[in-house]
Formats: structure tokens, sequence, C-alpha cells
């Protein structure tokens, strides 16, 4: 990017919209406001944005149906702030698109770290990696190949696949259902218990603590995440 990333933010409250406004500013990105759902609309066709920072509760238009519209036009990294905690609103809206899911009140250090760890996915699929090295684990996604530190690791073709739905979004949430037709396929049956059995199986082979995870991260309820590539 040769400008400052530009950060949509549609939110109607003003105590958040003033807060989210000075603490990106802060940070250096160039801030574009909305208050409703069709003003979000036409800063996305106008400012065309880095990434969206989109509350659910808006006055006109509900924030999962606008994630829709948005996915319609745009492949804009979301990342929904809500009040709305429970697991289900979560899940709707990263099958509908979005990127990431922070609850209300949430603390500003995680916000900027979701919000820099999408802007580089969206650098990185456009930069179209094909070599991830994410602390001592290392996918290349080119010859099929997995290793952690200096040693191979034989995976076996459904674990693969499963590394690499992750691997090619590393830093976003996939949720279960993402997941499962990623690697088995649309028409496969959406059991996110059969999911954390290959899960279980891929950690014991790369992870240096299986049962303390720092590659493959749980999001309780709704998918995992890959970290973000170094």
């Amino acid at each position: 990017m040769t400008h400052p990333p530009r950060i949509l933010v549609v939110e109607d409250e003003p105590p958040f919209r003033t807060l989210l406004r000075t603490s990106l500013t802060a940070e250096g990105y160039q801030v574009i406001e909305a208050v409703s759902g069709r003003e979000a609309l036409a800063r996305l066709a106008d400012s065309a944005p880095d990434l969206c920072v989109l509350d659910l509760g808006l006055p006109d238009i509900d924030g999962i149906d606008l994630i829709q519209r948005f996915r319609q036009v745009s492949r804009v990294p979301i990342i929904v702030l809500s009040a709305r905690t429970q697991e289900q609103f979560k899940v709707d809206a990263l099958d509908l698109g979005a990127d990431d899911y922070v609850t209300k009140p949430f603390a500003m250090g995680e916000l900027m770290a979701r919000l820099r760890a999408a802007l580089r996915h969206r650098l990185q699929k456009h930069g179209a990696q094909t070599v991830l090295t994410i602390g001592g684990l290392t996918i290349d996604l080119l010859r099929g190949l997995v290793s952690v530190g200096d040693q191979p690791v034989r995976l076996s073709a459904t674990e693969y696949k499963l590394l690499k739905a992750l691997a090619l979004e590393a830093g976003k949430v996939l949720t279960h259902r993402q997941i499962v037709e990623a690697v088995w396929g649309a028409k496969a049956e959406h059991d996110p218990q059969y999911l954390r059995v290959y899960m279980r199986a891929l950690r014991q082979k790369v992870e240096p603590e299986p049962a303390r995870p720092i590659y493959l991260l749980t999001e309780a309820g709704v998918g995992y995440r890959l970290r973000p590539a170094d």
C-alpha cells in the first residue's frame, strides 16, 4: 500500500466511533466513518477502504445483512465489532464472509492486533505466498511439504488438506462449516466433533505441546485459525 491503510469504521454510537477514530489515527491509519448501513455501502464504493470495522447493531440495515451486501461487491477484510456475544452470531458473520469478530467491551490492543493480522493476511494473499513460516512450522504449499524445525512431517492426505485450508487463510478465523467444505466438499456432513478428531491428530504432529497449541488455535464454538505467518 502506497497510502496509509484506509479503515472504514461503521459505528452508530458516537462514543465508540470517537474512540475508534482517535485510536486508529494514533496508529497511523486513515479513518473513514459511516453511521448507517447505507452510508457504509456508499463509502465502500467511493473510498476503496483497505479494511472495515463493522458494528452489527446499525439503525437501518442489520450488520449480518450488510456483510452479505459487502461480499457481493468487495473482498475487503471485515472485522465485526459487536455486543452480541452468542456463538451463533459469530458463526453467521464469519460464514457470510467476515474475517474476524471482536466482542464489546474490547481491549484496544486486541482490536489493533486483529486489524494488523487481517491487513497482513490480505497482503499475503495478493502476493500469492507459497511458503509460510510460522515460528518453527514451515508449510510449502507449492510442493506440499511440511516441516517442524529441520524435521519433515508426514501427514495423511486429509491432515494436509486441513492444514492447507487453514494456511491459505492464515490469521483468519474459519468456521467449522468453512473448514469441512474446504476439506471434504460442500456436500459433506457438518460435524464439529469429526473435525476435532482430525485437528487433534494434526496437532500431535506439528505442535511442540499439542495440549497447548501455538499454531493451530481454537476459536471456542466457532472454528479454528492458523497463527499468522511471520
